[in-house]
This record gives structure tokens, C-alpha cells and sequence, in this order.
């Protein structure tokens, strides 16, 4: 049979899980009367509620006696490390760019990924059915993208479909037609086959799969030779070590699940059950002649964070898994299959400081850990600093902002005063397109600033680009924080007495401890409160008049909002039912002697 390995890269939300959602239905996945939903790609729950792409996942269709297997990347820049194995897989892909925004960071950084392997790009334009689309000039900036990336002169000779992801469409033109068969013809005569080399058995494992009843599971592209079932093969180390093990079943991707096969041949992609020990990156080749691929190679991080176990009053009161122990053997398990993290464990073996590409890479394994039933606490998120020749070096990050005219001027200020400099600035429509190059710390905690400077209508993204010498200090624009004076209930009538101090974090009833943060100041400076006295009760004073109190509702933070919000002294207690933002020591006299002894 014909095959086709295809992968589908582009920014965040230009439409790549919507594509494949199209191009199941079309090769009719599907029975015609089921209900799928939209998304169907994005089955884990935190996929659902956050609209994106986290892992990559694999499906297979059949169109014309041709297997298509098609591979979903993450958008977003922080789960770069998913992007770059996962291309290994692929023998061409399909480049997705939003009409109305064209190239963005990230847009930049999986083509120069795809360009670098030698694939062949298809150009998807999307979303030409927005207003103030502008598909010719995006046309034009890709090949400019292209250009830049110093793409070869077949790869710059790239053909270009346009249409909607919504509306089910793709076509060679921008005139809509019913379907987005032309896209699947496209993919069939402009997509490569697999090349099948001459020779033993070789396959690189790219990904993995877990299965309770079947347990870890690799799953790679067959490079060179064969795989059967029951069939004793070689397993080539990250260290080099060669491990005999036996395959005891093989199973190919047919529609969205796997089906089992006996065997199967060079350009497939395939699962292997019944190895034992491997990570990714490592290759399965012949028993007796075993021959190792090149290591994927994977970008280092750019930010750390501390996670240690959670040692606050409500300690053990709402988790299961609270030792450190747990929270080792729960990070050494997300290092097989993370490839972009790194941990290392203090001294005492109760803290680790897990490395990553992002708030949002490290945010996403703190909330998937919250929801297992983990209780624990992360400090302040710290970039990675590096020596070269006696010079302070950081991270730097190319960060886009769309934002409607009139705002403009705000947001330039904002990214000026944490060491931004602006590269470019172009009108797109009614809005300005910003382009800065800024160091990794001025990022963090600036979205949120942003949304509320703009009312919520800027459009950010950002990418990693290189490290260069340190810029010198960011000064922090928060305000100080309200913190609790006392372990137990807030009332209503403390919380209102004490509005015209600051913002709350908690709502009347909640239960507090001596040292969380309950709330921002509406000065530079902290302050203790108490929110749990009650109204002293008299018989002149009744207790049913608490209830007209009118309190402002809380502030809701989710957990990137969080990890953004503390400073240095401050830290986040995470459990299955909350998160708390709680001071580092808890203890106010203790506070004190240290801020003298700094």
C-alpha cells in the first residue's frame, strides 16, 4: 500500500486540530450518524478546557487506496520539544498560516525545524472567510519566511492551498468549493513517499503511549527494514549500550485507534509493545548487526522552578500523594516522555529544581500533577543564566504583539520599562503589529499586565531566539500583598471592613492560615490583616445583618496567573481543590529578621 506521513505545524490557534478534524471526516472516519464534537484531536482534558494542542498525536487515514498518517503538533512555543521529535516521523508537511495574521514567531520556528530535516512544505492559507483577511500578502510574507530560513530552491517551489477550516474547504484558489479534496490530492501528488533504504532493521522510537493493560508502548517510523511480531531485536541506548529484547506485539494506526498487524515495513509508523526500559530517541535495530540513528537533539531550557513538598498548616488535608518521594517518582516518570525538561534535586533531596521552555510548559505539568491527586509547593519562576567568557549571559525571546491603534502606545511603554526594544512596527488593518526582542524575565507576569493595560484585546506570542549578554534589573510593578494574620474562617464583616485596602483573593467562608496571601494591597508595601473577627454580637446588634454586607467578588487567577503574580519571597501551595498563594516563611517576626538580614 501507498503511504504518506504527514505532519501538521503552525502558530497557536491558526487551525491545525480543526484541519484534522476536516480530513477525518472527509476520508469519512466516522459513521455518518456519530457525534465526534469539535477538537477531536484534543482528548486530554486540559487539551479541552485550554483550546490547545499540548501533545502530538497520531491518526490514519485512508483516501484513494493511500494510508495518510497524519501527525497533530502543538502551536505554542513552550511544547517546542513535542514539535521537533515528532517531525522525524513525517516525510512532508503542512504548513498552516492564518490569513489575517500571517507568519508568527512560532510559524518561523517549526518551518525552520521542517526546513532543516528537508521536508517539503505545503502551504496551507486558513481562515480566508475572516474580515480584513488578506491572503496575497501573507502569501507573499511565507515565501519571504521561506527565503529568510534559507529554504532550497525546491523547498521555496512550495504549492499553496487556501480556504477554511470552519467552513470544511480547501482549494488551490481562494474560490470556495464543498470540500477540502483538492487539500487531500495536494497532499497525494506534492508529499513525498517514504524512502525506503536498503538494508537492516532500523526504527527510531519518537514517541510514547502508556497502556494500563499493555504498559509503555514506542512508537517511531520504520527507517529501514522490517519489524514481525515476536521477532528478537536490539535496543541502542542514550549511552550507547546495546539491550536484546523481544517485540510481543505490533500494532499500526488505523482511523484514531491502533490495530494489530504481524508486520510491518520501512516509511510505516508503528507501535511496539513488550520493550522494556527505553526512552525516546533511542533506536530499535537488528539483533545481530545493531546499528544507532543520530540522537534527536532538543533545545535547552530557559526557566526553573523549585518544587518541594507542600509544608503548609493544611498539609495532607485534600492529596493523596504527599511525600517527596512521590513527587520524585512523578517527575522521573514525566522525564521519559518530556523531552524538553531536565530536574535536578538539592542536596536534602526534598526540593527539585525542574527545568523547562516555559511558564506554560512547566504550568501544564504542575496542573496534570494537581489533577493525579499531588500536593505541593513551587516557588517564583527564575531564567536560566550562563557565564561565557567572564559575561553574564539570559535568554532572549522575539515576543509579537497585535493591538488595536489606540492602544499602542501603552503597550510599547509596558515592554520598554522591562528592557524591550522595539524592532518593528506596522499597521495590519485597524490594528499595529509590534515586534520586540526582550530578555525571558521581562515576560513573565507581563501578559496579564498587558490584558488589562489593553482591555483585553492584545494578541501575544513569543519565542525563544538566542542568549546574549545580561540587560541589568527589571524593576517589579507590583503592588504588596494582603496577608492573614490568623489561622481560620473569613468572615464577611472583616473582608468588608477592610475593602479599601486591596483587592481579595478569597471569598467569606473560606478557610485561611497565618502567613497566606489573601489578597493585593493597594500600596507598594505588605500588609498583615485579620479577616477572621466577627461582628461582636450585641442585643442591639443583630448577626442577620452580616449577610447585606456588599463584598466585591474575588479575583480569579488561574495558575500561569499565579506563577506570574509572586515574587521572590512568596511561593504557591498547589492541591487537588486549590491553589494558594501563601508567603515563603509564614511566620510575621520571622519575616522581619530576615528582611533585616538581607
Amino acid at each position: 500500500m501507498n503511504i504518506r506521513n504527514i505532519a501538521i505545524i503552525a502558530h497557536v490557534d491558526h487551525g491545525k486540530t480543526t484541519l484534522v478534524d476536516n480530513i477525518l471526516k472527509a476520508t469519512q472516519v466516522f459513521r455518518e450518524n456519530q457525534e465526534t464534537g469539535d477538537l477531536i484531536m484534543d482528548s486530554n482534558d486540559l487539551e479541552k478546557e485550554r483550546g490547545i494542542t499540548i501533545f502530538s498525536k497520531n491518526a490514519s487515514v485512508i483516501y484513494k487506496d493511500c494510508k495518510i498518517n497524519v501527525i497533530d503538533t502543538p502551536g505554542h512555543a513552550d511544547f517546542g520539544g513535542e514539535v521537533e521529535r515528532v517531525l522525524k516521523m513525517a516525510d512532508g508537511v503542512l504548513l498552516l498560516v492564518d490569513a489575517f495574521e500571517g507568519p508568527m514567531p512560532q510559524t518561523r520556528f517549526v518551518l525552520k525545524k521542517a526546513l532543516e530535516l528537508n521536508l517539503q512544505p505545503i502551504v496551507v492559507i486558513n481562515k480566508v472567510d475572516k474580515e480584513n483577511c488578506r491572503p496575497e500578502e501573507v502569501h507573499e510574507a511565507v515565501f519571504e519566511l521561506f527565503f529568510q530560513l534559507d529554504a532550497s530552491e525546491k523547498q521555496l517551489d512550495f504549492v499553496t492551498y487556501y480556504g477554511s477550516g470552519k467552513q470544511g474547504w480547501f482549494n488551490s484558489s481562494t474560490t470556495p468549493c464543498d470540500n477540502i479534496l483538492p487539500l487531500l490530492d495536494g497532499i497525494l501528488k506534492h508529499v513525498p513517499k517514504p524512502v525506503s533504504q536498503e538494508g537492516n532493521l532500523q526504527m527510531q522510537i519518537t514517541s510514547l503511549d502508556y497502556s494500563s493493560f499493555l504498559g509503555r508502548i514506542a512508537i517511531g517510523k520504520i527507517s529501514r527494514g522490517a519489524i514481525n511480531e515476536g521477532d528478537r531485536i536490539s535496543l541502542t541506548k542514550r549511552d550507547g549500550s546495546i539491550v536484546k529484547q523481544k517485540v510481543k506485539e505490533l500494532y499500526s494506526f488505523e482511523g484514531l485507534g491502533k490495530k494489530k498487524i504481524k508486520t510491518a515495513k520501512a516509511g510505516d509508523i508503528c507501535a511496539v509493545i513488550g520493550i522494556q526500559d527505553f526512552n525516546i530517541g533511542e533506536t530499535i535495530s537488528d539483533l545481530e548487526n545493531p546499528e544507532a540513528m543520530p540522537l534527536i537533539s532538543i533545545d535547552e531550557p530557559t526557566m526553573n522552578m523549585t518544587f518541594s513538598i507542600n509544608n503548609s498548616p493544611f498539609f495532607g488535608k485534600e492529596g493523596k500523594l504527599v511525600t517527596s518521594r512521590h513527587i520524585k517518582d512523578r517527575l522521573e516518570k514525566e522525564l521519559e516522555k518530556n523531552l524538553a525538561l531536565s530536574i535536578e534535586p538539592n542536596e536534602s533531596g526534598e526540593r527539585f529544581i525542574v527545568y523547562g521552555r516555559g511558564i506554560m510548559h512547566i504550568g501544564v505539568l504542575i496542573e496534570t500533577m494537581r489533577r493525579e491527586g499531588y500536593e505541593l509547593t513551587v516557588g517564583q519562576p527564575q531564567v536560566i543564566t550562563k557565564e561565557k567568557e567572564g559575561v553574564k549571559m539570559e535568554p532572549f525571546e522575539q515576543l509579537v504583539i497585535d493591538v488595536p491603534q489606540n492602544f499602542s502606545g501603552k503597550a510599547i511603554e509596558l515592554v520598554t520599562q522591562r528592557k524591550g526594544e522595539l524592532l518593528i512596527m506596522e499597521s495590519k488593518g485597524s490594528f499595529q503589529h509590534l515586534e520586540f526582542e526582550i530578555p525571558s524575565r521581562g515576560l513573565i507576569g507581563l501578559r496579564s499586565i498587558m490584558l488589562t493595560t489593553t482591555a483585553g484585546n492584545a494578541i501575544m506570542a513569543h519565542r525563544f531566539t538566542e542568549f546574549k549578554q545580561w540587560k541589568g534589573t527589571i524593576g517589579s510593578k507590583r503592588n504588596g500583598v494582603l496577608i492573614s494574620k490568623e489561622k481560620g474562617t473569613a468572615t464577611a464583616y472583616s473582608i468588608d471592613k477592610l475593602q479599601d485596602r486591596g483587592k481579595f483573593f478569597i471569598d467569606p467562608g473560606t478557610s485561611i492560615y497565618t502567613g497566606q496571601i489573601i489578597g493585593e494591597n493597594s500600596r507598594s508595601d505588605d500588609l498583615v490583616v485579620n479577616v477572621c473577627q466577627g461582628k461582636k454580637l450585641t442585643n442591639v446588634r443583630a448577626s442577620g445583618t452580616d449577610d447585606a454586607v456588599g463584598i466585591a467578588p474575588k479575583v480569579e487567577m488561574t495558575l500561569e496567573e499565579c506563577m506570574e503574580y509572586i515574587e521572590q519571597d512568596e511561593c504557591i501551595e498547589i492541591t487537588p481543590e486549590n491553589i494558594r498563594l501563601r508567603k515563603i516563611l509564614l511566620d510575621e517576626t520571622d519575616r522581619k529578621r530576615q528582611g533585616k538580614s538581607m
